[in-house]
């Protein structure tokens, strides 16, 4: 047996192919990696974005030189030395580029921030304004809270039972209909409450007199939209519940809010009316004008607008709260936010408080 057999049969000989392989695929490695230096040398990130990708691209936890440092074990054993020192090589070259392209960056920042004065007051933001809406139903609310009343709010969408029975609206009544009231689809128990009143039947479930509440909010009644009307707008409801309330006492405190709302020289008038809730009751009218078209065409040329209605609470409403109607009485009022905003500002058209137009919004700027 030769001496080539005898030490083939001591060791495991390696086949010819495989040492090709392995000295092939180094060979493919380093040329890899060479490239990838090239790539690196010929990058210049222009600003802050190109230099975080270029971070990712080579530094990052995903980089590309990573996988090539899996790749070691397929490396030739006497290559191995070479085919790190280009690994790290090339690493070396993505953070030195990456540093002074960093440093080069913030230099320019530094320079473009010496000609500014960082004490120097910013430009002035334009400032909104409030809506008139809300300008005039944080008024109502001051005024009322001025004289006792305590704000209360309360759910939008209400039972029959609140909308309407505890307020002794009959069963046929026009109110209850579908072209007057937004039911809840599926559900015709349930709706979009049409008037704050709901938040006053609540209250005397659950209180015992006296009671001295006002309720603001959003109300909802299927009209025809126009400018005079809209299905969808804000209320206040005020409620005073107490021994020996009276309707002069009413009067006054309706007379009392005119003045503060609208100045001492306003003139209101009270007109007989009907209201399921109240007995009796009336309407508040307050002097419009008729200097022009639009004031014709906004009073239906009376020169009075009408704000609140308002009444004696019904005995049965009383009763169906669990209040005595024997030992106690009161009154109820409510008014629509955006007329008493037409009628301060002069506005034409409740369209315009739905618009949105930021036109029209400025002009309240400063209002009070």
């Amino acid at each position: 047996m030769s001496s080539f057999e005898l030490q083939a049969n001591r060791h495991k000989i390696i086949p010819l192919r495989l040492i090709f392989n392995t000295e092939l695929m180094s060979a493919e490695l380093f040329e890899k990696v060479r490239n990838i230096i090239s790539q690196i040398e010929s990058e210049s990130p222009a600003d802050a974005e190109a230099l975080e990708a270029f971070r990712l691209r080579y530094l990052g936890s995903k980089n590309t030189i990573k996988p090539f440092f899996a790749e070691m074990r397929s490396v030739a054993s006497e290559d191995r030395k070479a085919y790190g020192q280009l690994l790290n090589e090339a690493k070396k070259k993505a953070e030195e580029i990456f540093k002074s392209t960093q440093e080069a960056l913030s230099s320019d920042t530094d320079s473009a921030l010496k000609g500014l004065d960082l004490t120097a007051p910013g430009y002035p933001i334009p400032l909104g304004s409030r809506h008139p809406v809300s300008v005039v139903m944080q008024q109502i609310i001051s005024i009322f809270q001025r004289i006792g009343f305590t704000v209360v709010e309360n759910r939008e969408i209400e039972d029959e039972w609140h909308n309407f029975t505890a307020l002794n609206t009959p069963e046929d009544h026009p109110a209850r209909d579908m072209t007057d009231t937004y039911y809840l689809k599926g559900d015709l128990t349930r709706m979009l409450r049409s008037q704050t009143s709901t938040v006053q039947v609540h209250v005397m479930e659950s209180r015992k007199p006296p009671i001295r509440i006002i309720s603001p909010g959003r109300v909802y009644r299927n009209e025809t939209i126009s400018a005079r009307a809209h299905a969808q707008f804000h209320q206040v409801e005020g409620l005073y519940v107490d021994e020996g309330v009276s309707f002069a006492d009413m009067k006054q405190v309706i007379f009392h809010f005119a003045k503060e709302l609208y100045g001492e020289d306003v003139k209101i008038r009270l007109r007989p009316s009907y209201f399921p809730f109240t007995e009796p009751s009336a309407e508040v009218d307050v002097y419009w004008g008729l200097n022009n078209e639009d004031d014709y065409r906004m009073t239906k040329g009376t020169g009075w607008l009408e704000i609140m209605g308002c009444g004696m609470v019904d005995p049965n409403v009383l009763e169906m709260c669990g209040i005595d109607s024997e030992k106690y009485s009161g009154f109820a009022f409510g008014m629509g936010i955006e007329r008493q905003a037409m009628r301060k500002y002069k506005i034409n058209d409740i369209r315009l408080l739905f618009e949105n137009d930021i036109r029209f919004l400025e002009q309240f700027k400063n209002a009070l």
